[in-house]
């Protein structure tokens, strides 16, 4: 073998050893960037799912509101009533 040879033998070599790096870089890069989308994909549906729990504290509220208020008018109803 002669020192021509041996070069790039040894280059070849190296190259490969960079493609494999690279490979594996690639993977785990494509893991991380799956893990960005999901967790992208999770802060989307909390966001969706606090904006349904405010809307439904503030039904909430409303409703009890009213409540409060048919009740109110029930006792102004009753004391109109004369006991028998």
């Amino acid at each position: 073998m002669t020192t021509s040879d041996a070069i790039s033998t040894g280059t070849l070599v190296t190259m490969a050893a960079i493609a494999v790096v690279l490979l594996i870089q690639y993977l785990k890069l494509q893991d991380i960037w799956q893990l960005i989308v999901d967790c992208k994909s999770k802060m989307r549906w909390a966001q969706i799912q606090e904006t349904e729990n405010k809307e439904l504290r503030s039904a909430l509220r409303a409703e009890k509101a009213h409540v409060e208020q048919l009740k109110r008018k029930l006792d102004l109803l009753q004391a109109l009533i004369p006991a028998s």
